[in-house]
């Protein structure tokens, strides 16, 4: 079995010599070679240009910053460290004054419901006063003490009697009274004073409570105080010795800086001196061209010179030419004359000639042009004849035209009378509309006024019944109450209209009310001329439908 050459060739064996014996030879598919696994990573990682070394610290660098970041959470849940420490007391402030805002709002809920409560109290109260500021009220109460005084004055009247008729027994029971009045005054006047004293006391003792309980919370917030500034005083140094560490870090970042700054400098200097050089270069190319076109602007400038002069001389030389035929033609004046008049006799015998021919053609032209004339006239009158039939037609069509445009205008007319239509009419229905928007909101403003008053009249009729019936349980004289809680606002003595008793007053300067007469046969004369069903209006009128 021969040996297989796997990696390079033998030694002493040329590369062209191999590659011949490779064309010659054909393969054998038989022969395999089995690589072990090194040796195809290997293959493999050639093949894909992996660099093990790189991966590897890749990887590292990974577990280092996974370890990293695992003892970073570790020593986030200790809470034997300085920041563990401040975290933790953090949070019990935190947590501290979450519960003492909890107790806030609910202090300040319950003060709400208080403040609450004691709003709706004042609004009743106001709302009581403001209803007992009304006359109708004021009217009440006024017949009220009225009762009142006349109860009074009945009882005073009675005892007028009565000390009359016995003013002994009457003196004595009256003394024995008073004296009784004045003990029973007495009693409750010292009842009243140690309640007082009492009340003084409990309140006392209330308010020395609540000064210990205020000095405890301020020893209490003292001694708090006092170790929150040792601990913060601990963290001062701390941060204090960070601090330094921070400065000379910045201290050496600056000379690092500096030194970086200085050879950027040098750099610069020596960028600059090599661009001044070339600057200089092409200052001086610059002034090469200037001159280069200095000189060809004073070959142009001697050159048109040069032009000039012979444009000049060329014009001297036109002038001479036309001054010599000028003369020439002066001198050959005379000659032409004499020919002149040689040649107007010879042309005057022409014209005689001439003028005998042309009365002949004259003649014949004259006919002809008359002939042509009438032609001519033929043919105006057939232009003028069409001319008029295409002055008819142009009139035709500008009358229709016209036509056309007035039914337009006619038509826009319309258009615009009936937008217009329909806007009044649009218009109209908006305003009946509104109008009768506005007579439903006045029915339903005096539906609401009538439910007003009607609330207010029985509102008004239960305080008057129940004062009424208070005054009649204490044997008073009701008939004023009677009458001022009668129905109807106002303190007039007309019938009541709309919830309303106006008052009439007559017609002189004393103002005065004008009385109430009100009898069976007035109240019949109304309900016949005032009819609440108007079929029966109709039937008592005699109307069949």
């Amino acid at each position: 079995m021969t040996s297989v050459v796997q990696y390079g060739r033998r030694r002493g064996s040329s590369k062209s010599a191999e590659d011949s014996s490779r064309m010659i030879q054909p393969p054998d598919l038989r022969q395999v070679t089995v690589l072990t696994k090194a040796q195809w990573l290997k293959i493999q990682d050639e093949l894909n240009r992996v660099n093990k070394d790189k991966e590897s610290l890749r990887e590292a660098a990974k577990q280092r910053e996974a370890l990293h970041l695992q003892s970073k959470e570790m020593v986030k849940l200790w809470s034997n460290t300085i920041a563990g420490q401040r975290q933790k007391k953090l949070e019990a402030k935190k947590i501290r004054e979450q519960i003492e805002e909890e107790e806030r709002k609910l202090t300040d809920i319950e003060e709400a419901k208080y403040q609450e409560e004691k709003r709706k109290e004042a609004i009743e109260k106001a709302k009581n006063q403001i209803y007992y500021q009304t006359d109708r009220v004021k009217g009440l109460h006024c017949a009220l003490l009225l009762t009142e005084v006349l109860t009074e004055r009945e009882a005073q009247i009675e005892l007028k009697r009565r000390m009359k008729s016995a003013s002994k027994d009457v003196d004595k029971d009256f003394m024995i009274m008073v004296k009784t009045r004045e003990d029973e005054a007495l009693t409750q006047e010292q009842e009243k004073a140690l309640q007082k004293k009492l009340e003084r006391q409990a309140v006392a003792e209330e308010l020395k409570k609540q000064i210990m309980e205020n000095e405890l919370a301020r020893e209490r917030e003292k001694n708090e105080t006092k170790k929150d500034a040792e601990e913060i005083q601990c963290l001062q140094g701390l941060y204090q010795w960070e601090q330094r560490m921070e400065t000379e870090r910045q201290a050496e970042m600056k000379r690092n800086l500096m030194q970086a700054h200085m050879e950027h400098l040098n750099k610069r200097d020596l960028i600059r001196a090599a661009e001044a050089q070339k600057n200089k270069a092409e200052e001086e190319q610059r002034k090469g061209f200037l001159l280069a076109k200095q000189k060809m602007m004073k070959l142009r400038k001697e050159k048109e010179t040069e032009l000039f002069r012979e444009a000049q001389k060329h014009r001297e030389s036109i002038m001479n030419k036309l001054k010599v035929e000028q003369h020439e033609q002066t001198v050959s004046e005379d000659q032409r004359i004499a020919k002149a008049v040689a040649e107007r006799d010879a042309k005057q015998a022409q014209q005689q000639r001439e003028e005998e021919e042309k009365r002949t053609a004259m003649l014949n032209s004259i006919a002809a042009h008359r002939e042509l004339l009438r032609k001519e006239k033929e043919q105006i009158d057939k232009i003028a004849q069409q001319s008029s039939r295409d002055a008819f037609q142009a009139k035709k069509e500008a009358d229709r035209i016209f036509s056309e445009k007035q039914q337009l205008k006619a038509q826009g007319i319309r258009d615009n009378n009936r937008k217009l239509q329909e806007f009044n009419v649009t218009l109209m229905a908006t305003k009946i509309a509104k109008n009768q928007q506005l007579r439903k909101d006045e029915y339903e403003f005096e539906a609401k006024n009538a439910e007003l008053f009607a609330e207010e009249e029985d509102k008004f009729q239960e305080y008057s019944q129940h004062l009424i019936s208070a005054a009649a349980e204490a044997q008073r004289n009701v008939v004023p109450l009677c009458k001022a809680a009668r129905e109807g606002i106002g303190g007039g003595l007309a019938p009541v209209f709309s919830g309303a008793r106006p008052r009439y007053l007559v017609q002189d300067n004393s103002g005065a009310q004008m009385p109430l007469y009100v009898s069976g046969a007035t109240q019949d004369i109304k309900n016949l001329n005032e009819a609440v069903d108007i079929q029966e209006a109709k039937r008592r009128l005699g109307f069949t439908w």
